[in-house]
């Protein structure tokens, strides 16, 4: 099928885009860029106006974006097949609704909700567990089947509410392969004559699918497992039509770590966030989250985890997508993350950490500076943010200091600070370096018979306030001698 992949992404605009939502994008778009002249299609499904989030779109297109998935069809790249937002889609839809009463494979149903809720409740007195509007009951409910030619028409230019309903055959066994899962089957007697069209002309999710599928010359629907029940619906749709329906590809559920599937609220609880906007928001690298998510469900077949967009693309296939639910583990995310941050450059890093820092009112020296202390910062940190906390004593002196850690300060602490601090009072400003002031603090323990800890914590506490962080001679180096002397100072006045 080289050179004929169309797919489609096609969220809802009903709130902000979830993070299983990016994966099945993520899916769509590498399956389509592996193969040659693939599309990656973006389609707004947008008909459920009741539902609609202001703002969910754009942040529909700017997740894609900042994960790097080009659109190439789409509400604001057009193309061929537009419109690309359902709700501007409406005709086309009343045309195909229509085209099924004419070739009996649908039709008008009348009945009030009232009507309907009795129906159902008559059948369940009378032992029917779960009854539905179907090729039983709908022989004697208010519709064009049951009703005369003269009445359907007088109904119609009366103006009377009406749906338009599927005309789904009783006993029918709906076949088809799915890529992932293997051959599915359905019987229709498990199904209802679905709504097409409903009161309010909009199309249900149903027919607006199929024929925009169809019409968008989609190859290959590739979606959530939550759909595969939806399918057997949408087969019955793509026959009553005569189309051929696209390949279908069911993926498997994201799952929480603590077991069933990754909800908004099981999220919350073991601390994943939920949006995509909230990796942005919390300056997740996105080459991070794309390797990750391309790894949850899938692999490709080798030990190799790293890979970029561009190489998942060349790797990716459906046959290596597994069936079972992948489970979300949010250390093996910040495994991904530390590694591309370390990826970067200072430099670059640096002119990322600028605006982060300002908006949380921190003030940078000089490039060399900050570029030097990311450099003893990163390799300690999972997330570009995460270096101004723990690099905060680069910037300012630390005002308090870590508790746990205070408790390493002991009755000696005190007296081994006070004889460092003459060990390297005397040193010149060009003789303050990392390997001189480790020399002198092993000197000072050799003096005192001491072990190493018994120095080095408390030198570290003095020093930034915390109880761990980067190399802390190659740290003294560049806070330099006037800093590090004043906040030893500070200490033993404080902590004397």
């Amino acid at each position: 099928m080289e050179g004929s992949v169309r797919v489609r992404f096609a969220p809802s605009p009903t709130g902000f885009l979830h993070i299983g939502g990016l994966r099945t994008a993520l899916y769509n778009y590498l399956f389509a860029k592996s193969h040659s002249g693939g599309k990656f299609i973006l389609r707004i499904e947008d008909t459920d106006q009741s539902r609609y989030v202001e703002g969910a779109e754009q942040d529909i297109v700017d997740s894609l974006n900042w994960c790097g998935m080009d659109i190439d069809e789409g509400p604001n790249e057009g193309g061929d097949f537009g419109p690309y937002r359902q709700s501007e889609r409406q005709e086309i839809y009343h045309k195909y609704a229509k085209q099924l009463i004419e070739d009996d494979k649908a039709y008008y149903a009348f009945d009030t909700t009232d009507e309907i809720d009795q129906m159902r409740e008559r059948l369940k007195k009378s032992g029917n567990p779960s009854p539905k509007y179907d090729a039983v009951t709908r022989q004697s409910m208010k519709n064009s089947l049951t009703l005369s030619q003269d009445e359907v028409e007088k109904k119609l230019e009366a103006g009377e509410e009406y749906v338009i309903r599927l005309k789904v055959p009783r006993r029918e066994t709906i076949r088809f392969e799915d890529l992932i899962r293997g051959h599915v089957s359905f019987e229709s007697k498990g199904l209802d004559d679905q709504v097409l069209l409903k009161s309010d002309g909009m199309p249900t999710y149903h027919l607006a699918n199929v024929v925009d599928d169809h019409l968008m010359e989609i190859s290959h629907v590739i979606r959530g497992e939550e759909w595969l029940s939806s399918t057997p619906k949408h087969i019955l749709l793509y026959q009553a039509f005569g189309w051929e329906p696209p390949q279908m590809a069911h993926l498997p559920l994201i799952m929480s770590p603590s077991g069933g599937k990754l909800s908004k609220r099981k999220a919350e609880e073991e601390g994943i966030p939920v949006n995509t906007k909230e990796y942005i928001k919390q300056n997740y690298e996105p080459e991070a989250l794309v390797n990750f998510l391309a790894y949850l469900g899938w692999s490709p077949g080798d030990d190799s985890e790293i890979h970029s967009l561009n190489e998942l693309c060349h790797l990716f296939s459906l046959d290596r997508v597994s069936k079972g639910g992948a489970v979300f583990n949010h250390k093996k995310l910040l495994w991904y993350n530390e590694h591309y941050l370390r990826e970067q450059t200072d430099k670059a890093i640096a002119e990322r950490l600028r605006p982060i820092a300002k908006a949380k009112g921190v003030e940078f020296p000089d490039d060399e500076y900050l570029q030097k202390a990311i450099s003893l910062l990163k390799d300690r940190v999972s997330k570009i943010d995460e270096l101004l906390d723990m690099g905060s004593f680069f910037f300012d002196d630390p005002e308090e200091y870590d508790e746990k850690a205070l408790k390493k300060w002991k009755s000696d602490s005190s007296d081994l600070v006070s004889q460092y601090r003459e060990k390297i009072s005397g040193l010149q400003d060009d003789e303050f370096k990392a390997a001189t002031l480790k020399s002198h603090l092993e000197d000072v323990i050799n003096v005192n018979d001491v072990g190493f800890g018994k120095l080095m914590m408390p030198l570290r506490i003095a020093v930034t306030g915390q109880g761990f962080g980067p190399d802390l001679f190659a740290s003294m180096e560049l806070l330099g001698k006037e800093i590090v002397l004043k906040r030893l100072n500070t200490a033993l006045e404080k902590l004397d």
